[in-house]
């Protein structure tokens, strides 16, 4: 009898880990072709590994809850012919750059007791991948430097990339050279005279336990996964960003008046129906072109401007969760091309079949308050970026038109747009003129425009 190894996936280009979420197959069950042997999640994405061979399930190497990287051995399935080729997942891994050692003269025989030790990770709270610590260690990367590069992953996690991000930018874009040099030893330290350490003042985090009381009519309900993924991903925001948001109020008639007149011969040419929301997306990326300092990201005290505009369109779950997944190159799109990335994008959403790799690498975020009849929001960033757009409902109001005749009160269409926005690399300068040239290309719509 042969045995099979059942590799963990890839799942997409940004993702390098999961967590094994439920086993619906326990040892001794037999497994059809293609029939799915686990659940996995990848941030908010969850996930089924289907067998590629028909078999006994013979091994589980992961229990639910364990984090697997992408490539890892994640169970033993025993196949019926003796001769079953082993059939491995295809893992595509973008190589790290080989070590090497600059010589620097007079100190190329040093004494190998000044080699630097791998840092002790037991010591820290924080989770690190097997990956992350490899890196870290041929880095020589102490724990506390380690500990204190931010990440992108679910719950600020670090993962390769962010920390093959911050070796390039401190090497000066260079990874995986060392360089030793020889510091003078270290005056001696007066301990009398040293100041006692004043403890850092506690910062509330959504894993602290409440001390809110019970009583009989109460009811307890524990968070689901995804809701404690997002409740941490959004104490971790308002703790990181120090946030600001503006107000923008749009005339919206043209583009309200456009889309009721070519909605029925759209749909019936397209067989997909258009909403306003690939219009705010069009609108969104024009603007970021220019104002292109919008689309960032913070790195210390490095600002990481991002080449690629991929916007994020938060969708509501039927469970009242949230998820963003990402039109990336949105502003290479043409408006049928968003419409359908939009509709397909939120349907799948909708019914839990988005692909890992579609929820990351936005690089700025648009949520619709107005699919809720609010008026206006104050939205919280989607880190690591830097903005997140709010457009409120669509409401008919009385408004004062300027014409050649003098001013006229219309009922016009009329809708709320706020910026949440980082302060520490975004001014009320730059996000007051980036929401109001956001409005300026709703308002200018043109109502004899061909789709």
């Amino acid at each position: 009898m042969a045995q099979y190894e059942l590799l963990l996936p890839k799942m997409g280009e940004s993702v390098a880990e999961a967590t094994v979420i439920k086993w619906l197959k326990q040892p001794g069950d037999l497994i059809d072709l293609d029939e799915t042997v686990l659940e996995i999640a990848t941030d908010k994405v969850d996930s089924e590994v289907p067998s590629p061979v028909a078999g006994k399930l013979v091994k589980r190497l992961f229990n639910e809850g364990d984090v697997a990287q992408v490539g890892d051995v994640i169970a033993i399935i025993e196949t019926g012919a003796a001769n079953t080729p082993t059939v491995e997942v295809p893992v595509t891994e973008e190589p790290i750059a080989e070590e090497k050692t600059e010589t620097i003269p007079g100190i190329a025989q040093l004494p190998s007791e000044n080699t630097t030790v791998a840092p002790d990770f037991s010591a820290s709270d924080r989770f690190y991948s097997p990956l992350v610590k490899s890196i870290a260690a041929q880095e020589n990367i102490s724990l506390a430097e380690l500990d204190s590069v931010k990440g992108s992953g679910a719950d600020g996690r670090l993962n390769k990339d962010d920390l093959l991000d911050y070796i390039a930018n401190k090497n000066g874009g260079k990874i995986a050279v060392k360089t030793v040099i020889l510091s003078p030893p270290a005056p001696p330290v007066n301990e009398t005279a040293a100041p006692k350490a004043v403890p850092a003042p506690e910062v509330a985090t959504s894993n602290k336990p409440s001390t809110t009381s019970i009583n009989g009519a109460d009811e307890v309900i524990e968070m689901d996964r995804m809701r404690k993924l997002i409740a941490d991903h959004m104490v971790m925001s308002k703790t990181t960003s120090p946030h600001v948001t503006s107000f923008v109020e749009a005339d919206v008639t043209n583009m309200v008046l456009w889309r009721n007149k070519v909605k029925n011969s759209f749909e019936k040419r397209e067989n997909e129906k258009i909403t306003f929301t690939p219009i705010f997306v069009e609108a969104v990326a024009k603007a970021i072109k220019d104002f292109p300092m919008i689309n960032v990201s913070v790195n210390g005290t490095q600002i990481i401007k991002k080449g690629n505009i991929n916007i994020g369109m938060a969708a509501a779950l039927p469970s009242g969760n949230l998820i963003v997944p990402v039109i990336r190159n949105a502003d290479q799109l043409n408006l049928v091309g968003l419409t359908k990335a939009v509709n397909d994008l939120a349907a799948r959403a909708r019914n839990s079949k988005l692909k890992p790799d579609e929820t990351q690498g936005g690089t700025f975020t648009l949520t619709n308050v107005g699919s809720f009849g609010n008026v206006m929001g104050t939205p919280i960033i989607n880190q690591p970026q830097v903005a997140i757009l709010a457009v409120g409902a669509i409401k008919k109001k009385p408004a004062v038109l300027e014409t050649e005749h003098g001013d006229v009160i219309a009922i016009r269409h009329m809708m709320f747009l706020s910026l949440s926005y980082d302060h520490r690399v975004v001014d009320g300068s730059l996000g007051g003129m980036f929401v109001r040239r956001v409005a300026d290309y709703l308002e200018s719509w043109d109502l004899n425009r061909e789709i």
